[in-house]
């Protein structure tokens, strides 16, 4: 499945444009929600990535660290490494989601006559709006 960074060919050429089932155009517009949770989740990862390295930086720059500071960095580092761990594991999870969606919109839009390279590469976010087809 594209994302709108590649865009991908839409439906046979031989076919409507609009020849996109309703329940395909449902279960692209699932994975098109999926993907737009994977970005926020990415997002977490490289906030949580990015305090994980302020902390080891501030680490580095102590030659003895003094009492009072660490405590305060190994607390930034346990909720950094505990934000990117539980981050890591929703993009897991979600994974999971995305490949079961896909390959329920493969079989849908190869059903409706898509060629199976044509519904791998059809970019989810183009499907999730097209306009129903008349007996879909």
């Amino acid at each position: 499945m594209s994302t709108p960074a590649t865009a991908a060919p839409g439906p046979p050429a031989s076919s409507d444009h609009r020849a996109v089932p309703a329940h395909a155009r449902q279960l692209a517009a699932h994975l098109s929600a999926l993907f737009n949770r994977d970005v926020e989740i990415v997002k977490r990862l490289n906030d949580a990535h990015h305090r994980l390295a302020n902390a080891n930086q501030q680490l580095d720059a102590r030659t003895a660290p003094d009492a009072l500071t660490l405590p305060s960095l190994h607390w930034q580092i346990h909720h950094a490494f505990h934000a990117y761990q539980a981050a890591a594991e929703q993009r897991r999870q979600l994974a999971v989601d995305v490949g079961e969606y896909a390959q329920q919109l493969t079989d849908a839009l190869c059903a409706a006559g898509w060629s199976a390279r044509e519904a791998r590469e059809a970019n989810v976010h183009d499907l999730a709006v097209q306009p129903a087809r008349p007996n879909a």
